[in-house]
């Protein structure tokens, strides 16, 4: 997939552990983007959240913003003490792939997925825990997106088709 996952190399990782910290490669402008001082990392989450949400609301239902800012907060309270290898929360990159999703105009199911990617293979929560709050469709997506990581290929050219 993309560097937001650790290899050994990269980062480390436990799964499903309660006390757990993932650490994950830093984005290339995240360190000019978010400043040092962690008031300055929450602001631009809320910021972005924020900007998300006003995104979404010029072409998804109400309803449907709803269920993306639901998702928002599983995420944020599953992923708690997680962060990339800048130090900044784990939370950011869902995120960030949530804004780029939404800048292609993705249904609210995509938007979801896209928040919730990690969260089973990365935290406690299960698949049948977000069938329940999201429904099977959004479990189906991130149950699909989580298995991407682990496909082999044998040429970068097939990991790129």
């Amino acid at each position: 997939m993309s560097s937001a996952h650790p290899t050994p190399a990269s980062g480390s990782s436990t799964r499903k552990g309660a006390a757990r910290v993932k650490v994950y490669p830093e984005p290339p402008d995240a360190a000019a983007q978010s400043g040092s001082a962690p008031e300055s990392v929450s602001a631009s989450i809320g910021s972005n959240t924020a900007a998300l949400k006003q995104l979404i609301s010029t072409y998804l239902k109400p309803a449907d913003v709803a269920n993306v800012e639901a998702a928002f907060e599983v995420a944020r309270a599953a992923h708690e003490g997680q962060t990339r290898k800048s130090g900044e929360p784990y939370i950011t990159h869902p995120l960030a792939v949530a804004t780029i999703l939404a800048q292609w105009h993705l249904d609210a199911q995509a938007l979801i997925a896209a928040i919730l990617h990690d969260v089973v293979e990365d935290t406690p929560t299960t698949k049948a825990d977000i069938a329940k709050q999201f429904g099977k469709a959004v479990a189906e997506l991130v149950d699909g997106v989580s298995k991407l990581d682990k496909l082999q290929f044998a040429t970068l050219e097939e990991a790129q088709a």
